[in-house]
């Protein structure tokens, strides 16, 4: 791995899928030193903000999703679960599929429905959800989503209800962390990165630090965000699922999928990063896990 890639992983999951964990484990309006203030999530609170951070003009997540669509021959009904501030979710209506895009976060909808028009957006929870049988034709589940399925009933609630809004033979596309990467490996755990960027003549700087919650199977990141308009350090707290390959194709067959492709890359999170018109590989080692699961034809 790369020093440039070690520097920004930390900082993948943020604010598109934020909202799915806002107030599940933020520890709301409880201070955490002198000064400090815990926030739900600051980009998620401010989807604008989380733009400016993490800017995506060449929408490579979406374009990723949707070659996975294309190539494996997936109809135009879409649901993309956890859609954050709504640009995955529009790139995919404004390649012809119609989009249903959910999110926990009221923010990042009001958000998506001013500024990335097209798409139905809803309030949804992943852990549980109905939004009509059969009613999609591929669920997206993009930047480590699922991994806010903490549980095994919150895995199982998940993909149950999944299961339910795919027509047979549907797919589910998620890219995400992999557990396996951090058996043996602490690169990503030893030092805290750091990031900046200015926002509106404002200087915002982010330490953030991983952890692995062994018992509990989870990786534990904590952010401490600063900035030079006199505003107190805000910290953050979230966690996501390891989850092992060998586990989550073990899951997904118990809900009746099939698993087509799981693989670390290339994809939209990957050093060096999918482009068009590359093939899935077959290794599950690297820090990002992708995978196309097929529900059976029959239930």
């Amino acid at each position: 791995m790369t020093d440039r890639m070690a520097d920004r992983v930390p900082d993948r999951e943020t604010g598109r899928k934020a909202g799915l964990e806002m107030g599940r484990e933020a520890g709301l309006g409880k201070g955490r030193g002198p000064g400090r203030v815990m926030s739900r999530n600051l980009l998620t609170d401010n989807p604008e903000l989380y733009e400016a951070r993490f800017p995506d003009p060449d929408r490579l997540a979406g374009r990723w999703a949707e070659d996975c669509l294309r190539r494996l021959g997936a109809g135009p009904r879409v649901l993309d679960l956890g859609c954050g501030t709504g640009r995955d979710a529009a790139h995919l209506h404004g390649a012809g599929r119609t989009v249903t895009a959910a999110d926990l976060s009221e923010a990042m909808l009001a958000h998506a429905r001013a500024r990335h028009p097209g798409p139905t957006y809803v309030r949804a929870d992943l852990h549980g959800f109905d939004l009509g049988r059969a009613a999609f034709d591929a669920v997206v589940c993009l930047d480590s989503s699922l991994l806010y399925c903490h549980t095994d009933d919150q895995l199982d609630g998940f993909l149950a209800s999944c299961r339910q809004a795919l027509s047979p033979g549907g797919l589910l596309v998620s890219e995400m962390r992999n557990g396996a990467y951090f058996l043996g490996r602490t690169d990503l755990l030893d030092t805290p990165a750091v990031n900046s960027f200015t926002w509106r003549g404002t200087a915002y700087r982010s330490t953030t630090t991983l952890t692995v919650d062994r018992t509990a199977q989870l990786l534990r990141r904590t952010r401490v965000w600063t900035s030079d308009d006199g505003a107190p350090p805000v910290e953050q707290r979230s966690s996501w699922r390891l989850l092992f390959p060998l586990e989550l194709r073990r899951a997904l067959a118990a809900h009746d999928f099939e698993v087509l492709e799981l693989h670390d890359g290339p994809g939209p999170r990957t050093e060096p990063p999918w482009q068009d018109g590359q093939l899935p590989g077959h290794a599950t080692e690297a820090d990002r896990l992708h995978v196309v699961a097929r529900l059976h034809s029959t239930r």
